[in-house]
């Protein structure tokens, strides 16, 4: 079986998972499943059609990373429940969601998939930096756009795009990301830059969308090389689109750390974390069919328990 990693922006997942299956479905004592359920379903698919031997479910240690607001302090304000000073803020997240994270962790860890976080970083960045070390082909699993700046077919890194739902899943290669946004997915994060993102609170540069962010990035290659051409007077560049550059030239400063995705963590390898997928064995398959049982899971532990039989 050629190896194959797979990296789970696994809070995309288990918000999806919660939003697309009846909160009706719970344990004995009413505490919702619906989000454990769906996750588990959708790794044994992930896993088994797409052809994983490695996974790793990476994890938001800190959603919205103050060094990241320190830069812009609009970024991802509007899903803040509550400000927390000296640790990761509150995120706004159902009460019946926040009660199953806790038991995603578990059924993760009985069985034998790797989670990975990192302080003070979202995992956005742990996927970063596994892409960028993977020395085998990688499939990044999210609903987030952001991370087709990953994306990179030369080392064999392609994003599974849920956006439009498990049944409706995207392949993004290098090809997928010029036909849509008209850039390469090494420009993306200096595409979204200029665009902005209401969705993270990034404002982008006023009176440059989609169209001319990818037109500029066409002609100039970079950012860099863009702002190298607002102050050159015999670049070319038009005198609105310097005026319009010269305008947010203090969040076009700080932008792109915000937007890139870190991709030189500490983490460790995946031999270290156990990303490796194997059969479950012994006290953690049967402490997976209790809970199976006892938590009302369903045929989703049977079916993750099959696909990881699988992998070998």
């Amino acid at each position: 079986m050629t190896h194959r990693l797979m990296l789970l922006d696994t809070a995309s997942l288990y918000f999806r998972a919660f939003y697309g299956l009846p909160g009706s479905i719970r344990r004995a004592d009413g505490t919702p499943v619906n989000a454990v359920r769906g996750l588990l379903d959708m790794i044994a698919r992930l896993t088994s059609d797409y052809g994983a031997t490695h996974l790793v479910a990476c994890w938001d240690d800190d959603w919205r990373p103050k060094w990241r607001v320190d830069l812009i302090p609009t970024y991802k304000s509007h899903r803040v429940a509550e400000a927390v000073e000296g640790a990761p803020d509150v995120e706004v997240v159902p009460d019946a969601l926040q009660a199953q994270v806790p038991m995603i962790r578990q059924v993760l860890g009985l069985a034998g998939i790797a989670v990975v976080g990192a302080a003070l970083h979202e995992a956005d960045d742990v996927i970063g930096t596994y892409a960028s070390r993977a020395k085998l082909p990688v499939d990044v699993v999210t609903g987030d756009r952001d991370l087709f700046q990953v994306v990179d077919d030369d080392r064999g890194v392609r994003v599974i795009y849920t956006a439009k739902g498990m049944r409706n899943l995207e392949i993004v290669t290098d090809a997928v990301v010029v036909g849509k946004y008209r850039v390469l997915p090494e420009q993306y994060a200096d595409y979204a830059t200029l665009r902005g993102d209401s969705s993270d609170g990034l404002p982008g540069v006023a009176g440059i969308g989609e169209k001319t962010a990818a037109s500029l990035l066409a002609t100039y290659g970079t950012l860099d090389a863009l702002l190298a051409a607002a102050i050159d007077p015999d670049s070319g560049l038009s005198a609105p689109v310097r005026s319009k550059l010269a305008a947010s030239a203090d969040y076009l400063a700080v932008a792109p750390v915000v937007v890139k995705v870190v991709r030189d963590l500490p983490l460790p390898t995946l031999d270290e974390a156990g990303a490796l997928l194997r059969p479950v064995v012994g006290d953690s398959r049967l402490e997976l069919e209790r809970l199976a049982t006892d938590w009302n899971l369903g045929g989703s532990v049977k079916r993750l328990l099959d696909a990881l039989e699988l992998r070998q």
